[in-house]
């Protein structure tokens, strides 16, 4: 019960710190289009993973998403950062974002058995 709360306040952390950065989109919407365009689908993972916090263990697969996307970007963020195509103060984001793929696989929800169903008792439980 105790991952399940940590999940839970996880995945509430992520989703208002991806839904925040609808104010920076909004800010670089003239100046960096295609930031903006990034951002945008960030703020739309934040508020999926914030409804996601109702019953973590039948997001599973958002969950799973939001931490081999947040790997996948800190990759390409740190080799961009590395071959000066972008400033090394980008490096931060980086960190941030291997910690919160890193976070989400520890207290990822574990996968149900193929027989397992969930009852309506069970289902209250969670």
């Amino acid at each position: 019960m105790k991952r399940e709360m940590a999940l839970k306040i996880v995945l509430a952390l992520v989703g208002v710190l991806f839904l925040a950065l609808g104010y920076p989109l909004i800010v670089f919407a003239r100046q960096d289009p295609a930031m903006a365009m990034m951002f945008s689908l960030y703020v739309t993972l934040g508020v999926f993973l914030l409804l996601a916090i109702r019953n973590p263990g039948s997001n599973r697969s958002l969950i799973s998403f939001t931490a081999w996307s947040s790997f996948a970007h800190a990759v390409v963020m740190g080799t961009q950062a590395m071959m000066n195509m972008v400033g090394h103060g980008e490096l931060i984001g980086v960190y941030v974002l291997i910690g919160i793929g890193a976070v989400l696989l520890v207290l990822a929800p574990a996968k149900q058995g193929a027989g397992a169903t969930l009852t309506p008792e069970s289902q209250l439980a969670n």
